[in-house]
């Protein structure tokens, strides 16, 4: 556990020990450091990450420098894909794949219009470059074209809102976050039995929502779940008083009730991330030649 302050990049160099062969590490923009992903190459593992403005990236063909921004000023397609190196040392340039996804004009506009706000706060000025680059979705990934195209790079790294969303449950529905009480053993009590409670609902709630999704194509939502079996909290301690059996038949009946009334509704404005995987638009993908980028 780690406190607010502690910034991303320092927790990014322990993640290569955390990953292993053949694992895919999705990390967000504050984890993106060169070494990080050097090592997460030797350790046989892959990454999807955002890419970080002002990065130095090598053309692999001729190892000279790749004017990123120049670039997307000449591409006329509204995505692309290319291989690349990250960083100048050769000792430790990390060769990858970067995909370029061009977004709608509300999309940028709204990007830079925080750029703005964001840098006025702190008394600057955001450049023109970074003005510019708001107007595209910059990706990177060691993962071979076959493993994870071009296509479904951004389905795959949307998911990272997953742990998100279930930290967001854990909190709005379980208060993980709050006590009534200044005394730590207790605190740690609390805390402790809240996160089994998350936990075992969490279980329940990923065996169901992949089998629901294989057979009908429907999902389970997790804060209607989650505040079914908070409602059921109490009558559960009574069942786990008499015994666990007592509690785990209990359960083990409520929950066909619960996941019948729990079921996501269908939002016609945006796809769920499941259906994105499965049947989502696909994006059609261009393979820049090196002619282009000299």
């Amino acid at each position: 556990m780690l406190p607010g302050t502690h910034p991303d990049s320092r927790y990014s160099a322990t993640l290569p020990e955390k990953i292993q062969k053949d694992e895919l590490l999705i990390a967000d923009l504050g984890y993106f450091c060169i070494l990080t992903l050097y090592r997460i190459c030797e350790r046989g593992a892959f990454f999807l990450n955002r890419f970080y403005i002002g990065t130095t990236i090598m053309i692999p063909e001729t190892s000279k420098p790749l004017n990123l921004l120049a670039l997307l000023q000449k591409v006329t397609v509204n995505a692309f894909e290319l291989p690349v190196l990250l960083g100048p040392q050769k000792n430790n340039q990390v060769a990858c794949r970067m995909i370029a996804l061009r977004v709608n004009d509300k999309v940028a506009s709204e990007r830079r219009r925080k750029l703005i706000f964001n840098a006025q706060k702190k008394g600057r000025t955001p450049s023109q470059e970074h003005l510019f680059m708001a107007g595209w979705i910059l990706m990177v990934t060691n993962a071979p074209q076959e493993w994870i195209p071009a296509e479904m790079v951004r389905p795959f790294y949307s998911l990272r809102w997953q742990i998100e969303l279930l930290f967001k449950q854990w909190k709005s529905v379980l208060d993980v976050d709050s006590s009534s009480t200044s005394k730590e053993p207790r605190l740690q009590c609390e805390l402790l039995g809240r996160l089994l409670v998350a936990s075992l609902i969490q279980q329940i709630h990923s065996e169901a929502n992949i089998s629901l999704w294989k057979k009908e194509k429907k999902e389970i939502s997790f804060d209607k779940l989650y505040k079914r079996f908070q409602e059921r909290l109490f009558l559960i301690k009574d069942k786990l008083l008499l015994s666990i059996q007592e509690a785990e038949t209990y359960i083990n009946i409520e929950v066909v009730f619960l996941l019948k009334n729990c079921r996501k509704l269908i939002q016609l404005s945006r796809d769920t991330t499941l259906h994105f995987l499965e049947f989502g638009k696909i994006q059609k993908i261009e393979i820049l030649k090196i002619d282009l980028l000299t």
